[in-house]
């Protein structure tokens, strides 16, 4: 199989997982017990004007007609509308996405930045102090709930020792950086940071404990095979073996779990942006659920749902590369 043919078997498994999440979603909505026009009127519009309304949205149609108008309109982009916000739904999502990119990407940098160190250290000093740390760290950051890990960071660091700030984003990342481009003024990008080293490392720990476990095995089980021996006998430096040799096989792999993880960062946000009062997708997604926002519930899982799914038809496209037998599989 070409790989041409190969990413398009992976983009129509993709456009399949869509409408899934899509049809799953509208169903959800439809079965949900309670009359959606309650949400926009007063419940004591008379019942000639609900009618009306209800006439106006298209909920007098039967279901089946629902779904298709509301699958037509997202083949052009239309999320639908917001009655309680008085807002469309792709603008209310739209919005939000900079600060929802901004904590996932800053999470996963903090992860790969002491995941893949440590996990190096852990593969080369088998049975040593520094593996029984690292292994250590691993399993408290996958078993450490982020919701708990987030109120402990903001009591300890931001409210006992006053050292971060414990929410809120007073700057986007494209403002402070186009301020310091244009004017060389670097407060607004050090008030980013402050603020968004909490949300990232509560996001980022449990990515990082993964990463760090599975560079670990990746080193030990590189070790063990025969180019490694064969390699240094030839006398080649161990450390170039070990970082050109061994930690770029190792790559392949966290490669793939890197592109799954990211996109899971995205929708894994809703909790981290709750505690930290985050202003991204998550935060919103909340606030919607809350208010029983249905049309704005769907638009952001739709969108979270085309992330995770765009993501890995990426990283299968990254690994078809760099490792072309599975292409045939």
């Amino acid at each position: 199989m070409s790989f041409g043919k190969f990413l398009l078997k992976r983009s129509l498994q993709g456009i399949v997982v869509i409408w899934g999440v899509v049809t799953v979603l509208f169903g959800l909505r439809a079965i949900t017990p309670g009359d959606p026009v309650n949400l926009i009127v007063d419940p004591a519009v008379d019942q000639a004007t609900r009618d009306r309304i209800r006439e106006e949205l298209g909920l007098d149609q039967p279901i089946y007609v629902q779904y298709l108008d509301y699958l037509q309109g997202l083949l052009v982009g239309d999320l639908g509308y917001s009655y309680q916000a008085s807002r469309p739904v792709s603008t209310m999502v739209i919005e939000r996405i900079p600060a929802t990119l901004e904590l996932a990407i800053a999470a996963t940098i903090i992860a790969l930045v002491i995941a893949i160190p440590l996990g190096v250290i852990s593969g080369t000093r088998r049975n040593e102090p520094a593996d029984y740390g690292a292994t250590t760290f691993s399993l408290i950051g996958i078993s450490t709930p982020n919701f708990w890990l987030g109120i402990m960071l903001i009591l300890l660091l931001g409210v006992q020792f006053d050292l971060f700030p414990t929410g809120r984003r007073p700057v986007a990342f494209h403002a402070a950086l186009w301020t310091f481009l244009t004017t060389f003024y670097v407060g607004d990008l050090l008030t980013w940071l402050r603020h968004i080293i909490l949300p990232a490392v509560t996001l980022g720990t449990y990515f990082t404990a993964l990463i760090t476990r599975l560079t670990r095995s990746g080193m030990l089980d590189e070790y063990g095979k025969p180019y490694v021996t064969a390699t240094e006998a030839k006398g080649i430096p161990r450390v170039l073996v070990r970082y050109k040799h061994v930690l770029r096989n190792t790559m392949i792999p966290i490669i793939t779990v890197l592109g799954l993880q990211l996109g899971t960062l995205l929708g894994g946000a809703v909790i981290t942006e709750t505690v930290f009062s985050w202003p991204g997708l998550g935060l919103r997604l909340i606030s919607a659920i809350h208010n029983l926002d249905w049309p704005l519930i769907q638009g952001i899982i739709i969108f979270i749902g085309v992330g995770y799914v765009v993501i890995n038809i990426g990283v299968d496209a990254v690994y078809a590369k760099l490792n072309p037998r599975v292409i045939d599989e």
